[in-house]
């Protein structure tokens, strides 16, 4: 597993080439500062993004299937991961923070939605902003 990066993927890479394109660069990446510490962040807007793979973070959409091999280990990690993105979520939205969560598939899919509904929640449109909030993912992308 050490091979398997943790930042700079290439989903996130081609999301922030995205935001950057989309004229909404500006944005910090595993900012410290931010509870949770989100893969990109606009501090100013109080803007955070997650950026999930389908495999690690178990898709709701991919359903990637378990590892044969030990299936229980496997089982547990991947609960323990979906519990501390969840615990990550609040503690931004505790802190007035709009939390986006873009799974990989979002990326290779659906990636002009992805970018439009983080561009406007950066740009403060309501409706932008809106499509941020939520129980899982960005709906407004997922659902798509």
């Amino acid at each position: 597993m050490q091979a398997n990066r943790a930042r700079d993927t290439a989903p996130e890479r081609s999301l922030r080439k995205a935001l950057r394109e989309a004229g909404l660069p500006g944005y910090r990446l595993n900012w410290r500062a931010a509870p949770g510490r989100p893969d990109v962040s606009y501090p100013g807007r109080h803007v955070a993004v997650f950026v999930h793979g389908c495999y690690w973070h178990h898709c709701p959409r991919c359903h990637p299937n378990l590892p044969r091999s030990n299936p229980e280990f496997w089982a547990r990690k991947f609960e323990l991961n979906a519990e501390r993105d969840a615990r990550k979520r609040r503690e931004l939205e505790a802190a007035h923070w709009v939390v986006f969560e873009v799974w990989e598939c979002d990326i290779r899919d659906r990636l002009v939605e992805a970018v439009a509904s983080i561009a406007g929640a950066v740009r403060g449109d309501a409706a932008g902003a809106l499509a941020g909030r939520g129980d899982a993912a960005v709906r407004a992308v997922s659902d798509a």
